[in-house]
């Protein structure tokens, strides 16, 4: 079911200074950077597809990526595989016992279809699934 690693996120305070930081670093440059507000999100991709890395900053005080970044700090915040359907990955893993964050798909970055899956069922992991483009659910 799952396809390559789309992305990886990172919960970040500031987003300019954590841009500045791996383009010094690793040479990354986004390639997409947007506001989902109705995710309470800043959200901007940097790298290859394959090995992206997205960069995510709460922009509610009070929402659910600002509690992680209070709680745990500035890092990995989850991992994102592609799915070629993800209709039928949700149906499949809803049909497996998995518990979903995402009973539906919602918009994610760059307009990609996108879904969660709760860490209870990925080992503690919070697990992004990707519809690649051109995928079956559009």
């Amino acid at each position: 079911m799952l396809g390559r690693i789309h992305h990886v996120a990172y919960v970040v305070a500031d987003m300019d200074a954590a841009l500045e930081r791996l383009g010094a670093t690793f040479g990354l440059r986004p390639a997409l950077r947007e506001v989902m507000a109705d995710q309470g999100v800043e959200a901007a991709l940097c790298g290859p597809a394959g090995a992206a890395v997205e960069l995510i900053r709460p922009l509610d005080a009070d929402g659910a990526i600002a509690r992680f970044l209070d709680a745990r700090g500035e890092g990995l915040h989850h991992v994102a595989f592609e799915v070629d359907d993800l209709d039928a990955a949700l149906a499949d893993l809803r049909a497996r016992g998995a518990e979903l964050i995402d009973e539906r798909p919602r918009h994610g970055l760059g307009g990609h279809r996108v879904a969660f899956v709760h860490p209870r069922s990925a080992n503690g992991v919070l697990t992004e699934l990707v519809e690649a483009e051109g995928g079956g659910g559009h």
